[in-house]
């Protein structure tokens, strides 16, 4: 991985600063800066590019239609035709993705799967969000939500949208506290869904 991979990595991965200084607030600014969205940016190099260089500068890694490797390192994104490589499936764990930067997502038309685990800025916005997004309503097949703290009842509720998700993991979750009132909303709005949950 080159320099400025192992850097936004290190950037995702780190709690403290080993200085004294207000590390909360320095953190949330510099995570806010990787997920800006840059919409020229998306109109030159199209979406799957432009959001494959947001989730991996935040720490995430992807996987290309035809691909079994996953891309993580953000100085290696293939070049070639920008058409040709088109996001299949998202992994963010242990990254600094947040809601600002949900709109990289607006123009994939190719994800079916999602990992969020171990997410410390996935709240519930987040995913209504994702919930909004109509491309994702209609190619995501299967989500797993595992240790986002952040995420509550509402939030889980809120992916009820996407209309051909097939499967969703809820797993350490303890904002989420009514699990029956979830089992029910998506036996209602999604009745196919294999729903797994391994909540406390």
């Amino acid at each position: 991985m080159t320099l400025f991979g192992k850097i936004s990595q290190q950037f995702c991965s780190l709690k403290t600063l080993p200085w004294s200084c207000d590390s909360r607030s320095f953190w949330g600014w510099l995570n806010a800066v990787f997920n800006k969205v840059d919409h020229e940016r998306i109109r030159d190099v199209g979406p799957d590019r432009a959001a494959s260089e947001w989730l991996l500068r935040c720490g995430a890694m992807v996987r290309y239609h035809g691909q079994e490797r996953w891309q993580k390192d953000y100085n290696h994104l293939p070049t070639g035709p920008l058409d040709k490589y088109k996001i299949q499936a998202i992994d963010a764990t242990n990254s600094c993705i947040m809601e600002i930067g949900f709109d990289h997502m607006e123009g994939l038309q190719h994800v079916e799967k999602i990992k969020l685990c171990k997410c410390h800025y996935i709240q519930d916005g987040c995913l209504k969000r994702l919930g909004q997004i109509e491309n994702l309503q209609k190619s995501i097949l299967e989500m797993e939500i595992i240790s986002c703290g952040n995420v509550t009842d509402k939030g889980i509720i809120a992916l009820h949208p996407l209309r051909n998700l097939k499967y969703l993991l809820l797993c350490d979750l303890p904002g989420v506290r009514e699990k029956e009132k979830i089992i029910q909303a998506f036996q209602i709005s999604l009745p196919s869904l294999k729903l797994k949950l391994d909540l406390k």
